[in-house]
């Protein structure tokens, strides 16, 4: 779309009314950096409240309270090695606690804002559409509520009752498309009908839109080599203090001898947030960046092609902004083997379970805070270990998108369809679902297994989405992506002089 001044003028016009000030991409990669009159107003805000501040909350690193939280250094779950099965350390970044409970919020920030901000997006004459399996089209929708802008929600009739009764909540029109998770295509058509007779929509692709990547790039990316970069001094400290080895100076990032990142885990979707993959390539070359997908769909795995249970993953096509030339490592997870972690996790049969295995009370009363899709992350992040025989100096790093709280309806459903979940179903179930995980339904990338899931876009983009071949040759430059990532520089220029013109900094300062 064009830039207008108009569009500009307007939106400045409806942030002053509503008293928004947009934060930076910066800003939400490092909290530090908001303003004190930011801060005081959130101390009096919901973490869902409908409240502009909020904004300032689309980030990984808010305390973990209802009401009235500030920031810390981030919410993460280490799943121990009797969950696991293996020494390695498997770390999981907590969705929960961003506004809407899941950081697909952040996703919708990066594609709306910048177009907010260069007027290629009109508050007062456009409305935002928000095709999606469920927390995208929810996220979208939020933040429209926060900028004044009106959104239109696209997903498959078969996603969570949750999704739905929150999205009517929120005032979003809501258009159900057939299907389930994997039906994506009767998305897009749907898009291509509304870009046909609604010429007040813009719609914000998440599979196809730089923002939604990018976002995730620096702001998940960011947030996982501070982490990293945290535990790797942490044990150089011990280690140098009792004389087992010392840090290597230089080289990829703060390394030690005794601290490897060894791999990001992520399931594709829309591919946004494995893009913070390619951040940690950049400081951590030798790490594994893990695409994870459900077995029933093995679209990466086999071209293949299917419908399952995971929501939120596996679309059947390659997302056009997922960058597949640093992908390294694809895992297929059986939804089945989702579903009954599920009832495990969060059945009071399963907790006894757990317990008896000797994991402890904590990181049992933390497992509902991980939604299926979560689960799904857990599971390929357990086969990454054994597959590459990871030991104790290795760290994964894993999403954990958002959290049962988006489910409940899931589990009334299986208690109806399978009855009560007894001590036997989850004895069974841990020892076939968590101490049996094998390596089975993976595919380490060739540089030409890469090339072939890129030239797979094809019959998706080109074909169907009217992209031509020469950008989809762009995509796997390098330099392509390089350039993409950083927009956000100028994207946060753009925020700055947009909060400038609407002038409520000056105001609360």
């Amino acid at each position: 779309m064009q830039s207008s001044n108009a569009a500009i003028a307007n939106a400045v016009a409806r942030c002053r009314e509503r008293g928004v000030i947009i934060p930076t991409f910066a800003q939400l990669r490092d909290p530090s950096l908001i303003p004190q009159h930011v801060n005081d107003r959130l101390r009096h805000v919901g973490l869902w409240d409908v409240d502009p501040v909020n904004l300032f909350r689309i980030t990984w690193k808010n305390e973990p309270v209802e009401r009235g939280g500030l920031f810390n250094q981030g919410n993460t779950i280490e799943f121990p090695p009797a969950l696991t099965g293996v020494p390695a350390r498997i770390i999981g970044l907590v969705g929960r606690h961003f506004p809407t409970g899941a950081h697909k919020v952040g996703a919708a920030f990066g594609c709306l804002v910048p177009r907010l901000v260069t007027g290629q997006f009109d508050p007062t004459a456009h409305k935002a559409v928000w095709p999606s399996t469920g927390n995208y089209c929810r996220g979208g929708a939020y933040d429209c509520a926060l900028l004044g802008c009106s959104a239109v929600a696209i997903l498959p009739e078969e996603m969570s009752r949750e999704r739905f009764d929150w999205l009517k909540s929120i005032g979003a029109e809501v258009i159900r498309t057939p299907g389930c998770e994997s039906n994506v295509k009767e998305i897009y058509d749907k898009c291509w009908e509304i870009r046909r007779t609604r010429p007040d929509c813009v719609i914000f692709n998440q599979f196809e839109e730089f923002g939604n990547a990018a976002w995730h790039y620096h702001v998940t990316g960011g947030m996982i080599c501070e982490l990293f970069d945290r535990m790797a001094e942490s044990r150089c400290a011990r280690a140098a203090a009792s004389d087992e080895a010392t840090c290597r100076p230089g080289g990829e990032g703060k390394r030690s001898a005794q601290c490897r990142l060894a791999a990001f885990v992520s399931a594709t979707g829309s591919a946004g947030t494995i893009a913070a993959g390619d951040n940690l390539k950049t400081c951590f070359p030798a790490a594994k960046i893990v695409a994870v997908e459900a077995l029933q769909c093995p679209t990466l795995l086999q071209c293949g092609f299917g419908g399952h249970r995971i929501e939120g993953i596996g679309d059947k096509h390659v997302p056009w902004i997922h960058n597949v030339r640093n992908t390294d490592l694809v895992v297929a997870v059986d939804d089945e083997q989702c579903i009954s972690l599920m009832r495990l996790f969060n059945e009071d049969a399963g907790r006894a379970v757990l317990e008896k295995a000797g994991i402890s009370r904590e990181t049992i009363e933390r497992l509902p805070d991980i939604g299926i899709s979560s689960i799904c992350n857990l599971v390929a992040a357990i086969k990454t270990a054994r597959y590459y025989e990871l030991d104790d100096r290795d760290v994964i790093f894993l999403p954990l998108t958002d959290s049962m709280e988006l489910y409940g309806s899931r589990i009334d459903e299986y208690r109806r369809q399978r009855g009560a979940y007894t001590g036997d179903h989850a004895t069974a179930d841990f020892a076939r679902y968590l101490a049996g995980v094998t390596i089975d339904h993976m595919r380490e990338l060739t540089y030409y297994d890469r090339k072939t899931l890129h030239h797979f876009k094809y019959f998706t983009w080109v074909e169907q989405q009217q992209r031509s071949v020469d950008d989809l040759r762009r995509l796997w430059d390098p330099e392509f992506w390089t350039e993409q990532y950083a927009m956000v520089d100028e994207w946060d220029r753009a925020i700055l002089e947009f909060n400038a013109q609407v002038g409520l900094e000056r105001v609360s300062s």
